[in-house]
């Protein structure tokens, strides 16, 4: 071999490994700046921690927490008293020397991480994006709007319906009169930071379904045949999610999750038809792609 060639040879490696090494370091500072952001917020929200959580993270163990009030109005218009929250059964307490500042890191962390998910993810869309290919990326274009707005509305929805409905089961839920409900900062932190982020990712399933129709493995056919069962399921999780024995709690969670399950199958469809149109295009251009 020439040593001319040989050494263009060792260039095009070289630079094939500079390239791949490349795009881990921009990866990293992508993956750097997301948790940078965190870090901000989680500063700012540790600044502002007593009125975080007297306003927001306590709200929801007093009785004039807005969720209650609707509840009480509610009752009042269905003339079923029970589902009103006049009280509840139980106080916040802390148990370890250091728990107050604990709690209060946990908080701040968990604040930034809740206001820092649009640009965060954004950031992780940014390194993803260039791989997608074109017909990808037109499909899909408004995903970091989408995400996130899903994100909040779940968390929203935990905040003030899940939290709210599980705290008030749980505080008046007692074996015997004598005993009393005395919880710790920690185990309350953990109920709702649990319930409201899980509620936001719950609510990325339209997201899922639209990933999972574009390879394929989901159809809106196969969603709307199993409609009913999803009903089920839906139902079943309502109820372990509002472990209260009314039925009107029931339904203020279930709600939502139907109206996510028909905007996935209309996302599935939407999938679909783009495919088929897709595949009627490549036929009658003979198979060239917008990509070739």
């Amino acid at each position: 071999m020439p040593l001319d060639q040989e050494i263009d040879n060792e260039e095009e490696d070289s630079g094939g490994e500079m390239s791949f090494i490349g795009h881990l370091e921009e990866l990293r500072w992508h993956v750097i700046r997301a948790v940078g952001s965190i870090l901000v917020f989680a500063i700012i929200a540790f600044v502002y921690i007593e009125e975080i959580y007297h306003h927001v993270i306590v709200a929801p163990s007093r009785p004039d927490f807005w969720t209650y009030k609707m509840l009480c109005k509610l009752a009042d218009k269905v003339g079923y008293e029970e589902l009103c929250v006049k009280s509840l059964n139980f106080k916040l307490q802390v148990i370890g020397m250091g728990e107050n500042f604990t709690m209060a890191m946990t908080s701040a962390a968990i604040t930034g991480l809740v206001f820092a998910f649009p640009y965060a993810f954004w950031e992780i869309w940014r390194f993803i994006k260039p791989g997608l290919k074109a017909s990808e990326r037109r499909s899909a274009r408004g995903a970091v709007f989408y995400v996130t707005f899903l994100f909040f509305s779940g968390v929203l929805f935990g905040y003030y319906i899940v939290a709210p409905l599980a705290i008030n089961f749980l505080a008046n839920f007692t074996l015997d009169p004598s005993i009393i409900n005395e919880f710790s900062l920690s185990s309350y932190i953990s109920l709702v930071a649990t319930l409201t982020l899980a509620c936001g990712v719950a609510f990325q399933l339209p997201i899922v379904v639209f990933v999972l129709s574009k390879v394929g493995v989901l159809t809106p056919s196969f969603m709307r045949e199993y409609r009913k069962h999803s009903m089920i399921v839906i139902l079943i999780l309502a109820a372990i999610i509002t472990p209260s024995p009314d039925i009107y709690s029931q339904i203020l969670v279930a709600i939502p999750l139907f109206l996510l399950y028909e905007i996935s199958i209309m996302v599935s469809a939407k999938v679909e038809r783009e495919r088929l149109r897709e595949e009627k295009r490549l036929a009658t251009t003979g198979g060239v792609s917008d990509n070739d």
